[in-house]
């Protein structure tokens, strides 16, 4: 139904679940030039599927999964585009070991970040899109984020993300140069990091917290309380 929606009518796709198999299975006649993916995530993988990956890699985690096997089927030189949770960015563990096989195996050169709402009203989490190249360790990774419309708060089912949008970072993509939206970051700081790649950009303000009226009734409180204590504390010495 959704490609129908994006006009895609008489699709060349083969239904079926590609993490179904051994990864074994994939063979150099399996490998590809390009890869594309928007995979599943924050579900688990059904029939035990983790099983059919190396003992290194297993997790429930199906986008981590996909990720990995992205890496096992693209050729050598060949390029491939991911759309992946903030959770695929950071952890320890597997989803460590798999973070530093995909920054050893190939170049991570650029990390798209996208606002919250980019999937609402369906899911809410914070996403990424991946670029890299398969055949060369990553040494630098750039980070871009996409910021919305200044007359948007929120992405949503009546005012979903436009293709449009997008220009910006296509006129920066060839000639990349750090800004207030834009950063890099060496491989050297990633691994020094645990190979956490969900860094923030260093040129925003850090958000103020919202309180509810409960927190900001209690903090007041709390002011007053201390005031009281200050002033009982005058009125002793005084005496």
């Amino acid at each position: 139904t959704n490609l129908i929606l994006h006009d895609i009518e008489i699709p060349n796709i083969k239904f079926g679940d590609a993490l179904d198999q051994p990864l074994s299975n994939f063979t150099e006649k399996h490998r590809v030039n390009v890869i594309l993916a928007n995979p599943p995530f924050g579900g688990i993988v059904a029939n035990n599927n983790e099983t059919n990956f190396p003992q290194t890699y297993r997790t429930k985690e199906s986008a981590d999964l996909f990720l990995i096997l992205m890496i096992h089927l693209l050729k050598q030189d060949g390029r491939a585009g991911i759309v992946l949770p903030d959770g695929s960015l950071t952890g320890d563990g597997v989803k460590q070991r798999i973070r530093q096989k995909l920054l050893e195996d190939c170049n991570l050169h650029t990390i798209i970040r996208l606002p919250n709402s980019v999937f609402q009203p369906y899911a809410t989490v914070a996403t990424n899109l991946l670029f890299f190249d398969k055949g060369k360790p990553t040494k630098d990774i750039w980070y871009y984020e996409h910021r919305m419309p200044e007359s948007y708060k929120a992405y949503n089912k009546t005012r979903p993300i436009q293709v449009k949008e997008f220009e910006p970072i296509k006129k920066w993509w060839n000639k990349r140069k750090e800004c207030d939206i834009a950063w890099k970051v060496d491989i050297k700081t990633i691994i020094e990091r645990g190979y956490d790649l969900d860094i923030k950009n260093p040129t925003k303000p850090e958000e103020e917290k919202e309180h509810s009226s409960r927190e900001l009734i209690h903090m007041l409180s709390k002011s007053f309380e201390k005031s009281n204590d200050l002033l009982n504390e005058l009125n002793a010495s005084i005496k």
